[in-house]
């Protein structure tokens, strides 16, 4: 007796045959959509990414700066990224090495724990903006004399600080500088050099 489905398969064919077109067949028709699927995921997330972009005026370094950023970055990552101001370092990313400070209108900040787009307005000073030309701020000249520092990575979140401590207040004796600048952190332990740099240009 002969099979059904084998009296209707073509002459020379095999079920395997059968199956094999049957799926390139298939194939065939699912790769169009597949292609408009993906075409729109693009469109999709090309808008989202405008939905997503907000404008910034910021004062960098005296300079003002206007800019449309992505509602997520980070001051950091703006800084180092965009502006290539990347004496500003990326230290832990969290918030807790101080690699990262920089002044907000005159005050000290981690700019790893603030996004962008909250700056707008503001004014922000980095590392590169306290030398005046060639002539370096009193702290710059105060570290190198001090030996604030070794291998330098935290140098410019911990010159940062320093300016900003005296400016607050905080430097009125060896205890106090160094409550005031622990959120500063030196992996070289080279405190002893920073806070004399700190006394030095407080007096």
């Amino acid at each position: 007796m002969i099979n059904r489905e084998e009296k209707e398969l073509p002459v020379g064919s095999s079920r395997r045959d059968f199956l094999k077109k049957s799926a390139a067949l298939t194939a065939v028709a699912v790769i169009p959509a597949a292609i408009d699927t993906a075409a729109k995921q693009r469109l999709d997330e090309k808008y989202a990414y405008q939905l997503e972009q907000m404008p910034l005026s910021i004062e960098i370094n005296g300079v003002q700066k206007k800019f449309k950023v992505d509602t997520r970055t980070t001051l950091l990552d703006l800084l180092r990224e965009e502006l290539h101001l990347t004496g500003t370092k990326k230290g832990c990313d969290h918030g807790q090495c101080g690699a990262c400070t920089v002044h907000i209108n005159g005050k000290r900040i981690n700019a790893c724990l603030t996004l962008a787009v909250m700056q707008n307005g503001n004014k922000i000073t980095t590392i590169e903006g306290l030398a005046n030309g060639d002539e370096l701020h009193p702290m710059q000249k105060a570290f190198i004399k001090c030996d604030g520092f070794q291998c330098g990575y935290c140098t410019p979140g911990q010159i940062m600080s320093a300016v900003a401590c005296i400016a607050e207040g905080h430097a009125k004796n060896e205890e106090e500088i160094k409550e005031f600048m622990s959120g500063n952190l030196c992996r070289c332990g080279a405190y002893n050099g920073i806070a004399n740099a700190i006394k030095e240009v407080a007096q």
